[in-house]
């Protein structure tokens, strides 16, 4: 089962801004790296951002799924696959 990925502009718009803070987290944590000063536990906490900004992007993103391709799966005659689908991505959670 493959689709189009239907965000609303406003979830798009969330989706982007945690992405561009990853970004910047990421580049935090790569000049951490490189600087023997750093504490270990403020580099701890900016890869915890890190995993918090994703996991909110991923919570979008399986919302937006829920809402355009899971309620209406079974009219679709797609159910099952819509639930293996959601299983195997639940792995990765």
């Amino acid at each position: 089962m493959k689709g189009g990925l239907h965000l609303d502009d406003a979830t798009r718009q969330d989706a982007k801004k945690c992405l561009f803070l990853v970004c910047g987290y990421v580049e935090g944590v790569m000049r951490m790296l490189e600087d023997d000063s750093v504490y270990c536990v403020d580099a701890l906490k900016q890869l915890k951002a890190i995993s918090g900004a994703l996991d909110k992007v991923g919570t979008l993103v399986l919302q937006s799924h829920l809402r355009h391709h899971v309620v209406n799966a079974a009219q679709r005659g797609d159910a099952d696959t819509i639930v293996d689908e959601l299983m195997e991505v639940m792995k990765y959670r």
